[in-house]
């Protein structure tokens, strides 16, 4: 006989808070941020509206709770903190690489995170603001890294990194958005994901070896 699972408040709890935290992200990617009421998301997760309260305390912690877990760079699957560790023998050459192609892969399959950044660059809010501090300090740690292994070479590693952390963000908003290559590369394309991955491998290669 199979044996039943219990049903008491702790796995209703669960459950409920993930069916909320869920909600969040059908919301976004539905509805926009903008959409992002506590309406809508009770609706979307078939919950009261209370239970946002009860857990969560607001709907902006229920928000943050989201974003916390999809962003890449504080939670997501491969993320940059344990890439660090994994990697520290090897050099921060292959950290940053590694976490660059990851990001890559992990940005272009999840629309939920498109959203996220979209709503980053385009209103400012607490949420956001904390989430960039944090991605912040854990880039301090890997550049505290870096700036003794480059210590005496002409390189800005913080200016290179910027420029490659933005230019995947927007290739992959781009050619989600648009449909359409981008200086003849389609991302859309394993072809075009496999040109960008050797592309950032080239440029982090040339700039360490100066």
């Amino acid at each position: 006989m199979t044996k039943k699972r219990y049903q008491g408040p702790s796995n209703d709890k669960d459950r409920s808070t993930q069916k909320l935290i869920e909600a969040v992200g059908t919301v976004i990617k539905t509805k926009g941020y903008t959409g992002l009421s506590a309406t809508n998301i009770a609706k979307e997760a078939g919950l009261s509206r209370r239970l946002i309260t009860f857990y969560f305390g607001t709907v902006d912690s229920l928000i943050e709770t989201y974003v916390r877990s999809k962003d890449y760079w504080v939670a997501a699957p491969g993320n940059a903190g344990d890439l660090m560790k994994e990697k520290k023998q090897s050099g921060t050459k292959d950290i940053l690489e590694a976490m660059l192609i990851n990001q890559l892969d992990f940005f272009s399959t999840e629309e939920e995170m498109q959203k996220i950044v979209l709503w980053q660059i385009s209103q400012s809010t607490r949420i956001m603001k904390e989430v960039c501090e944090e991605r912040e300090l854990l880039s301090t740690h890997f550049f505290a890294l870096s700036d003794q292994e480059l210590k005496g070479k002409d390189i800005d590693l913080r200016a290179v990194s910027a420029l490659l952390v933005a230019g995947i963000y927007y290739l992959v908003l781009h050619a989600r958005s648009t449909d359409t290559t981008f200086c003849e590369i389609d991302l859309n394309k394993t072809e075009g994901m496999e040109r960008i991955k050797k592309a950032i491998s080239l440029i982090l290669k040339n700039a360490y070896s100066n």
